[in-house]
């Protein structure tokens, strides 16, 4: 099928991230701003050094497609990508903020907000279609939300607003399809480094000296941002930013099971039921595919 590979670029990103705990629980003694600034700066710097030893014939490709736009269409060039890299910076930012000032929980509820998010800005924004069973999936999605911010509201409003900038990126770029995609990528985020290097002098701690902080943070750069973001926007290029961001559910749903088998946290029965109604909503909302793909790879019955 056409679209499998950008589903599985997509399922490859969002499982990727679900185990981003396992990398940064060592280094959880840091404090979040200074594994922020690291994390920024070091994808800036490899992806630099990657489109410059390997990529020169894309940057010059890219200039002369650059030239050829009309002028409304380079307008709405400029706009797209460096509201990309606005909405990934306020990404970032809010994400260790609610962390370190509001709850680990409301970070954790943002990226299943976020699908909802995507979903309904893909609608409104994009005009994508939606089946009847897709909005059924996304009312399970929404249920699964409620349920567990149920008694917080707080938690939910901080959640909303993670979700909203990281949903506003995808949206975003799913029109953005002119440039390659690492150049497009590299562009993101060496513009959010360049925003963020005034503040390292200020808000930046005593330098790291051990080996595990940047052992761990190059592993988060490449690993879990550079990898991840690039299949991201692949997966754009090829279906839509609703299903895009439906799957991102998968995030989530990994990290919940870590919380479970591997750091052995405190989970209820509300917890379990709603990331079981998410994890069904996602399953709905993709059923389309998931039969199609079964009916083409399933054998073929023989007469005797």
């Amino acid at each position: 099928m056409k679209t499998t590979k950008y589903y599985i670029a997509a399922i490859t990103a969002y499982t990727i991230w679900g185990f981003f705990s396992l990398v940064l629980k060592p280094i959880h003694e840091y404090p979040s701003l200074d594994i922020l600034f690291n994390r920024v700066f070091s994808c800036s710097i490899l992806m630099l050094l990657i489109v410059f030893i390997f990529k020169r014939n894309k940057v010059t490709e890219a200039i002369e497609i650059f030239k050829k736009m009309e002028v409304a269409e380079k307008r709405k060039t400029i706009l797209i990508n460096i509201g990309g890299s606005v909405f990934l910076i306020a990404n970032w930012f809010s994400f260790i903020y609610v962390m370190n000032h509001v709850s680990v929980k409301a970070t954790s509820l943002a990226y299943l907000v976020c699908p909802i998010l995507t979903t309904l800005l893909a609608y409104f924004i994009l005009h994508e279609k939606l089946s009847k069973t897709q909005w059924i999936a996304v009312g399970l999605s929404i249920s699964g939300c409620l349920l567990l911010s149920y008694a917080d509201l707080m938690d939910m409003f901080f959640s909303v607003f993670i979700g909203f900038t990281y949903a506003s990126y995808l949206v975003s770029q799913r029109v953005n399809k002119a440039f390659d995609k690492f150049i497009t990528l590299t562009f993101h985020i060496t513009l959010a480094a360049l925003v963020l290097l005034p503040f390292y002098p200020a808000y930046s701690g005593p330098l790291p000296t051990e080996f595990k902080f940047y052992f761990c943070i190059e592993t988060i750069a490449i690993l879990f941002t550079i990898i991840p973001l690039f299949l991201n926007l692949y997966a754009l290029s090829g279906i839509k930013a609703s299903t895009v961001g439906m799957l991102l559910n998968i995030n989530p749903m990994i990290a919940f099971a870590l919380a479970n088998f591997v750091y052995h946290e405190q989970i209820g029965t509300l917890q379990y039921v709603s990331y079981a109604i998410i994890l069904l909503a996602v399953i709905v909302f993709n059923s389309h595919h998931i039969f199609a793909f079964k009916q083409k790879y399933s054998p073929v019955s023989k007469n005797i």
